[in-house]
């Protein structure tokens, strides 16, 4: 295996260069899922990815929160909150290392390394990738997990080199940050980065100058911290079945119809008696729901993923509830 001091590695099976998005998901797959003997070359001194680079003033993703994470996992996304509607890099920065270690997959991760030739040998079939310490490895796979922004590209603008003030490029921004306060500052373009650095920077510095070739079109992101409803409705959305899809399989041959504005799971059988419809539990009519995979009790709410009858059913009728630890509730359900 790799070692830092070491010049020659051992044959590996797969080879990753980076370790942000699809750098630790290509790990999971190959290592977790194939049971391949990989290993991922990072040259920051931790997982990230783009967001380990880009940390400049105003540095948010344009994705809600919801759809930018791993969906492979269910316990991951119920093990994680996310703060934001838009996440800001330290946020990302912290989901990816929360990622990292859920599943072990620092100890696959050489980071400080930078890669700086890849030559394949044809009649071997393998890769041979060699480092800027020297190190080379050797693997039948390489997944070059690089991205397409992670070069920094830097403007050949004349007087640049013996400039006397200090000038940063966005991807490549100190992470101890810059303090702007009282600075003359000038800015070069206004794509995604520097319509979110813009506002930020001339909060603090004396005078702002944005240098600007073509207007982006751009509206306001309407950003907001998350309230504990949001989470609340998307633990229990989680658990929903559509039950507007789900037929009773008894003789009503009739649907259960969900109410979207509560936060927990109704349906109105078609003889009008309304009910809470408990998960893995039965029919308004009395017969079983169809069960599907229920979490257990909401985060924020903190009440059980199933609920009582509230309203009318027929006198008698025995509905047997399944809450979220599978233990079996049976109750006689009477005229209300």
């Amino acid at each position: 295996m790799a070692t830092q001091s070491g010049k020659t590695t051992g044959t590996l099976d797969a080879i990753i260069i980076g370790a942000g998005f699809s750098g630790l998901y290509q790990l999971i797959c190959l290592r977790d899922r194939l049971g391949l003997n990989v290993q991922v070359l990072e040259t920051g001194s931790a997982v990230g990815g783009t967001w380990y680079w880009n940390r400049y003033p105003g540095a948010r993703c344009d994705v809600e929160s919801y759809a930018y994470c791993y969906t492979f996992s269910p316990e991951l996304t119920e093990e994680w909150e996310w703060s934001e509607r838009y996440p800001d890099d330290a946020e990302l920065r912290r989901y990816l290392d929360f990622v990292a270690d859920r599943f072990d997959l620092k100890r696959n991760i050489q980071f400080n390394t930078r890669v700086t030739s890849a030559w394949y040998d044809e009649a071997a079939n393998t890769w041979t990738v060699k480092t800027e310490a020297g190190e080379s490895f050797t693997a039948k796979y390489l997944i070059a997990a690089v991205g397409c922004l992670s070069t920094a590209n830097v403007p050949r603008i004349a007087g640049l080199e013996s400039f006397a003030g200090h000038w940063y490029h966005t991807g490549e921004w100190p992470h101890d940050g810059v303090d702007f306060t009282g600075k003359r500052v000038g800015m070069i373009g206004t794509g995604s980065t520097g319509i979110q650095a813009a506002p930020v920077i001339a909060e603090t510095a004396s005078h702002l100058t944005v240098f600007q070739r073509t207007a982006n079109y751009s509206i306001p992101a309407r950003n907001a911290a998350l309230s504990e409803e949001y989470h609340c409705r998307r633990s229990h959305r989680k658990t929903a079945p559509n039950l507007a899809s789900q037929r009773c399989t008894a003789d009503c041959n009739s649907t259960g119809r969900p109410a979207a504005q509560s936060s927990h799971l109704h349906g109105q059988h078609p003889a009008g008696r309304h009910a809470h419809v408990p998960i893995g539990s039965r029919h308004p009519c009395g017969h079983r729901v169809p069960a599907w995979n229920p979490l257990k009790t909401c985060r924020w709410c903190k009440q059980p993923n199933f609920a009582s009858v509230v309203d009318k059913l027929p006198s008698g009728v025995n509905v047997t509830q399944q809450c979220c630890s599978n233990q079996q509730l049976s109750t006689t359900n009477h005229e209300i």
